[in-house]
């Protein structure tokens, strides 16, 4: 059963919203962890007629100074997406002339959206700094997430097409997403390359994306990709890794309960609350894994983990599942359907490799080694593989997946680096 949202209406409009303290991690941990970790915020909403909600980003992004202009595109799928846009430099405002200054397209991560790249104010945000820099700043939002949790046929709240509205895992956002925006913005900006910046699963998706449709590379000038999640046979948090065991178990589950959404924007965390305090099914999933009734020691690692977010937004269960298959499996390959289904999707009874050898462009990955959730010997291993990579380790061994986008001193450990590298390469 899918629980209800909360809803306020407004003429023919609805307004539904929540944000939480959370990012990226697998199914189970997700699930169980989501009870203690979500908050509402209500500001700055409007509706949709499907009842997602609508981010007045424009508002969010004028507080601290700058113009900013939202677009839209619908994916072949028909997922509606928006994009934010910072074309100018802070108490600057209007329109910008086609092909008048370089662009970067910044992508979020996993449980993300745009305002990964503005939360941390106009001195620190990646996004503010480009705009101030002279680049023409586009922020993509992944279908499912705040103001792109809208669809032409589906609606995501309501309980007959929600399984389907949430059936996706990063690939789609990789090979449906990316292509539908990035194109769009070269269109628009009439130029022939942008700058790409992609944090977490924004990485990932560089990285699917330019290995599955490898024409995609030369659209990019360059790319920097912020703790870009690949392989992960050296899985740095041991605990997820135990849990990510049971991530087939949890799908399953999560699926067959309703549990399609995760951290969305009903504000409803009644799966996750049922699944930590039903002990019939703690007993019944302890047969299979007894990672399930252990959640007090998952969850203390989980908060410290997260401490650092301030808010996120929704993501499907099956994003999470295919980044705990692949940590599970010590891979960086497709989705793991079942080896006959395997077999008549991929020709093999094990999903592939993504190739990633066929990735041509510009790519710089940056890491830090306080990353629990990515290890430096899987980027070095990536950027062995990929023909243009090359690695960055930030110079301070604390920073973690996250101070990637909110971290005080980013600006200088991080941000002026990739400036210098995108003003060489745009010139």
């Amino acid at each position: 059963m899918i629980i209800s949202p909360y809803k306020y209406a407004i003429g023919d409009h609805t307004i539904v919203i929540s944000q939480a303290v959370m990012l990226r991690i697998i199914p189970l941990v997700t699930i169980l962890v989501c009870a203690h970790a979500l908050t509402a915020d209500t500001q700055r909403t409007e509706t949709f007629k499907n009842g997602a909600p609508r981010f007045h980003s424009e508002v969010r992004i004028a507080v601290d100074g700058y113009y900013s202009e939202n677009h839209h595109v619908i994916t072949r799928d028909g997922y509606i997406l928006e994009m934010n846009r910072i074309p100018k430099p802070r108490f600057q405002f209007g329109p910008i002339r086609p092909r008048s200054k370089p662009v970067v397209f910044l992508m979020h991560g996993l449980q993300s959206a745009f305002t990964a790249f503005i939360a941390a104010g106009h001195r620190v945000a990646l996004a503010y700094i480009l705009a101030d820099a002279g680049y023409d700043v586009w922020m993509g939002n992944a279908r499912g997430v705040m103001n792109s949790r809208r669809h032409l046929w589906l609606n995501p709240d309501a309980e007959e097409d929600s399984v389907k509205f949430f059936d996706y895992t990063y690939e789609d956002v990789a090979t449906k997403d990316l292509p539908a925006m990035i194109d769009y913005v070269l269109r628009i900006t009439q130029q022939e390359q942008l700058n790409y910046i992609g944090h977490s699963q924004g990485g990932t998706a560089f990285l699917v994306l330019n290995s599955l449709i490898p024409a995609y590379n030369s659209k990019f000038v360059s790319a920097h990709l912020l703790a870009g999640v690949g392989h992960q046979n050296y899985f740095p948090n041991s605990i997820l890794g135990v849990a990510a065991i049971s991530t087939d178990l949890i799908l399953a589950f999560a699926v067959n309960s309703g549990a399609v959404e995760l951290l969305g924007p009903d504000n409803s965390n009644e799966h996750a609350v049922h699944l930590l305090h039903d002990e019939e099914i703690c007993s019944e999933l302890e047969e299979s894994s007894s990672i399930v009734c252990k959640i007090k020691s998952v969850v203390s690692v989980m908060r410290d983990i997260l401490a650092p977010l301030e808010s996120v937004a929704g993501a499907s269960i099956k994003q999470y599942a295919h980044y705990g298959q692949n940590i599970r499996d010590k891979s960086f390959r497709r989705w793991n359907y079942n080896p006959l289904m395997n077999l008549l999707v991929y020709g093999s009874v094990t999903p592939p490799e993504y190739d990633l050898s066929l990735i041509t462009a510009d790519v710089t990955m940056h890491y830090g080694l306080g990353d629990e959730l990515l290890h430096e010997q899987d980027v070095l291993n990536m950027a062995k593989v990929i023909p243009n990579a090359k690695v960055r380790k930030v110079a301070r061994d604390t920073f973690n997946h996250f101070d990637f986008v909110l971290a005080s001193d980013s600006k200088e450990l991080l941000t002026d680096y990739i400036i210098k590298r995108f003003n060489e390469k745009n010139m």
